[in-house]
C-alpha cells in the first residue's frame, strides 16, 4: 500500500502485517520512532491490520467450508473475489473441479487454481502441467478424501512447489472405517481440563456439554463427530473418550454409515486433541 503522512517529518505504511515508517525524504527506518507510537495515523493503520487479519480468517473459514461440504461454487463468485488479496491467498493453488449441469464432477479436467475472471473463467494448471481455463458455470473444491489418486496429486503439487493458503491436498485424511478406529485416539490424558478445551477451540471445534464437536454437512445430511473431553472444574485432570458419530437426531451411526468426509474430519479432530496429551517420560 502507499505511504500516509504522519506529521511533517514522517510517513507510515503497512508491510507484512506491521506498521513501518520512513522519513519525509523517503529514508526507511528500522523501527517506529517514539514520536509516532501514539500518532493517529499509526493507530489507524494498526486498526487496519487487525481488520485485515479478521478478514483473512473469515475468507479462510468460508473456503474451508466450501471444501468440507464439497458443494458447487459459482465460478463467477470466485472471479468477483479474486481481486481481494485475502481471498486470493486462500484460493490460489486449490484443486478445483468443473461441475456439469447435472451435478457430475469432471475430475479429469481438474486443475490448480491460478487466476479467476468473471467473464473468462478460471485459469488453472491442469494435471499435465499445462495452463488452461475452466469455463464451467460452477466448480467444486473437493475435500482431499474425495480426490482419486491423491498421492499422485500431492507429488504433482510438491514438484510445482505449491503452498496452499487453505489446507487441502496435504490435509490429513483417514480412509478406513472400523469400530477399532473410534478408540484409536481415546485415553489422552490432560493435567487440566482447560488445556484440552483450549486446544479444541483453537482448532475451530465447538465445546459443549463436556464434548468437543465437529459438525459436517455432507450429501444432504448433517453428521456430528464428538469426543468426550470432560466437564466440571477447568483445573481438574481429565481424559478423552472414544470418538462418536451421530446424525442430526442424535442417533449413533455405525462406522459404515458415516460418509467419507465426516469420517475423515472426525478422526482428524480426535487426532488433534490426542496430540496435545500429557506424555510420560520414559523411566518414570
Amino acid at each position: 500500500m502507499g505511504w500516509v503522512p504522519a506529521g511533517a517529518d514522517y510517513q507510515v505504511s503497512v508491510d507484512r502485517g506491521r506498521v513501518v515508517a520512513r522519513t519525509a525524504q523517503g529514508k526507511p527506518l528500522k523501527a517506529l520512532p517514539k514520536a509516532l507510537r501514539d500518532h493517529e495515523a499509526v493507530a489507524g493503520l494498526r486498526q487496519l491490520i487487525e481488520w485485515l487479519k479478521r478478514h483473512e480468517a473469515s475468507c479462510r473459514a468460508e473456503v474451508e467450508r466450501w471444501m468440507i461440504r464439497s458443494l458447487p461454487v459459482p465460478s463467477a463468485v470466485i472471479g468477483q473475489v479474486w481481486a481481494d488479496e485475502s481471498w486470493r491467498s486462500v484460493l490460489r493453488d486449490l484443486v478445483v473441479v468443473p461441475v456439469g449441469p447435472d451435478g457430475t464432477w469432471d475430475v479429469a479436467a481438474a486443475g490448480l487454481l491460478r487466476d479467476a475472471d468473471e467473464t473468462k473463467g478460471l485459469g488453472v494448471v491442469d494435471l499435465d502441467g499445462e495452463s488452461t481455463r475452466i469455463t464451467a458455470a460452477t466448480v467444486a473444491i473437493p475435500h482431499p478424501v474425495l480426490l482419486p489418486d491423491l498421492d499422485d496429486l500431492r507429488e504433482f503439487a510438491a514438484d510445482l512447489g505449491v503452498e496452499q493458503g487453505t489446507l487441502q491436498l496435504f490435509r490429513e485424511v483417514w480412509l478406513t472405517r472400523s469400530a477399532d478406529d473410534l478408540r484409536l485416539y481415546s485415553g489422552a490424558r490432560f493435567k487440566e481440563l482447560r488445556h484440552v478445551q483450549s486446544r479444541a477451540t483453537a482448532a475451530g471445534y465447538r465445546v459443549q456439554g463436556g464434548t468437543a464437536v465437529c459438525r459436517v454437512w455432507e450429501s444432504g445430511v448433517t453428521v456430528l463427530a464428538s469426543v468426550w473431553i470432560g466437564d466440571g472444574d477447568p483445573s481438574y485432570e481429565t481424559e478423552t473418550g472414544d470418538l462418536v458419530f451421530t446424525d442430526a437426531a442424535g442417533e449413533v451411526l455405525a462406522p459404515d454409515r458415516v460418509p467419507p468426509v465426516a469420517w475423515s474430519e472426525g478422526m482428524r479432530m480426535a487426532a488433534a486433541l490426542h496430540a496435545g496429551r500429557v506424555v510420560e517420560e520414559e523411566g518414570k
